[in-house]
């Protein structure tokens, strides 16, 4: 269990992220044409995984367009930007803010907070996924992980572009 804080109060989530040098643990989510979306579909690719509560935050949408400029540079890698929201939700905020560089996937019917350890389970916003960073190298292991522990703050992007580019 990580502890994070939310307007200064702390909040736990349901466990921790996977060990870096483990595989990316499995997932299925829902894209903006409510196809499932799997690490298996970005073989061969390093897969960063830019997960948070809502679009419908500030930190949370700026995190998003930081992320999709920052991928436009990556070669050979995907940025999966994964929240609760509906992906009618995320469909529509990409359309609004121009966003192309990158891969929205809804985590409504799916295990995916639970499978990394990352569902907030108390607090305001409980049953939404914390702020966290993972990347996996183009053979599937994790190479970088972090949890935001200010869930207000954007996450450390010079962390993840580091792990990215090696």
């Amino acid at each position: 269990m990580e502890t994070v804080t939310f307007g200064g109060n702390p909040v736990h989530t349901n466990g921790n992220l996977p060990a870096i040098g483990s595989p990316l643990p499995p997932f299925t989510l829902v894209g903006h044409d409510l196809a499932d979306i799997t690490g298996q579909d970005f073989p061969g690719k390093r897969i960063v995984l830019n997960i948070f509560p809502s679009l419908d935050t500030g930190t949370c949408a700026m995190s998003v367009r930081r992320f999709n400029q920052m991928a436009a540079a990556w070669p050979d890698t995907v940025v999966v930007c994964v929240s609760k929201d509906l992906p009618f939700a995320q469909s529509r905020f990409c359309v609004t803010e121009g966003i192309e560089n990158l891969v929205t996937a809804s985590a409504f019917r799916s295990s995916f907070g639970d499978d990394y350890g990352i569902t907030m389970v108390d607090g305001p916003l409980s049953g939404l996924l914390a702020r966290c960073v993972v990347v996996a190298d183009p053979s599937g292991s994790i190479a970088y992980t972090n949890i935001t522990p200010v869930i207000e703050e954007e996450p450390d992007y010079e962390a993840a572009a580091a792990a990215v580019l090696g």
